[in-house]
């Protein structure tokens, strides 16, 4: 297509939508993914989460990085069907893992608190099967946060809420071009109504988003990081930005995007958790991608695990093939 990048709003969502390839087929009754990761919680333990997939209707955003539409419906699920897929998760996970389950994520591709995603009918029904949970984690769009997420936490009882908002870059010139419709100072609103109900916020910082070179993409990830702490944020996940979404393949053809290198994770990775301003966790889904020495990768891709668990810095790998660190 080698179309340039639309500079007017209106233009962004239909150059996005153009250039993706197919949805895949998933249903409305089943979740399209779930599994149980470890994770260092905010007493300082490491525990096991419960990470549920909701299949829902896609975003009504256009993000220009997003490829979660993917695994989304076309139209809204009906009441009932949102409870019945975390059943689903819940008695497969329980029936293949035997340690205790002490936190869920629900994350379903968008904003929890989108009405046409999730119905509101069924919020009782899903705040009955995670009270058993010591803390739920769920996801939602700014501009979403408001009265309806404190009405969900109160459903909840005595299980702490938890809210992971895409700040993705506070670069002033990037954020406006990721088609996400926000601001960091609606970011920073949204945050502080969250701090005032006692409901505890995560973060997700993009690393090297398109339009950024390698030393602009520490840089901003690490001032993203900053802003995220000082927004209140007890968790920022660091998310290396990859290709496959039609659109920023499209913007790789152009020269505008490349994934960023995995030394670029690791130092935005150490710069958070050497903060000791909150847990930072990198993204380590599909590492290979970012690595480009096979001699000293599984030692690299460790060293972020091993961080991510203990929010403590680990010595650097030396290799012998390449350059690093």
């Amino acid at each position: 297509m080698n179309e340039a990048y639309p500079d007017t709003v209106s233009g962004r969502d239909h150059w996005i939508i153009e250039r993706r390839p197919s949805r895949a087929a998933v249903a409305s009754d089943r979740p399209h993914t779930f599994f149980v990761e470890a994770e260092r919680s905010e007493a300082g333990e490491v525990v096991s989460v419960a990470t549920i997939f909701l299949t829902n209707r896609e975003c009504p955003w256009r993000c220009l990085m997003c490829d979660l539409w993917k695994h989304t419906l076309e139209e809204s699920v009906p009441p009932g069907a949102i409870p019945a897929q975390i059943d689903f998760a819940m008695g497969e996970l329980r029936r293949t893992h035997t340690e205790p389950l002490r936190q869920v994520k629900l994350y379903n591709s968008g904003s929890f608190f989108d009405r046409g995603a999730i119905p509101l009918l069924d919020y009782p029904a899903i705040a009955e099967r995670l009270r058993c949970f010591e803390r739920v984690i769920v996801e939602c769009h700014p501009a979403l946060v408001n009265d309806a997420v404190v009405r969900f936490r109160d459903l909840l009882g005595g299980t702490k809420l938890e809210v992971a908002m895409g700040l993705e870059t506070i670069h002033p010139d990037v954020l406006p071009r990721l088609n996400k419709r926000m601001t960091t100072e609606q970011f920073a609103a949204a945050a502080a109504f969250l701090r005032r109900h006692n409901i505890a916020l995560r973060s997700f910082v993009l690393v090297k988003p398109p339009f950024l070179d390698e030393a602009e993409a520490l840089l901003w990830a690490q001032r993203s990081t900053e802003f995220a702490f000082d927004c209140g944020a007890s968790v920022v996940s660091l998310i290396p930005v990859r290709p496959g979404n039609g659109a920023l393949d499209e913007l790789t053809a152009q020269g505008h995007f490349s994934p960023p290198n995995l030394t670029t994770l690791e130092h935005a990775a150490v710069h958070g958790v050497a903060s000791r301003r909150g847990r930072v966790f990198a993204d380590t889904w599909d590492l290979e991608q970012l690595s480009h020495c096979p001699g000293c990768f599984a030692a690299r891709r460790e060293r972020l695990n091993k961080m991510n668990l203990s929010q403590i810095v680990p010595e650097a790998v030396r290799c012998l093939h390449c350059a690093n660190p």
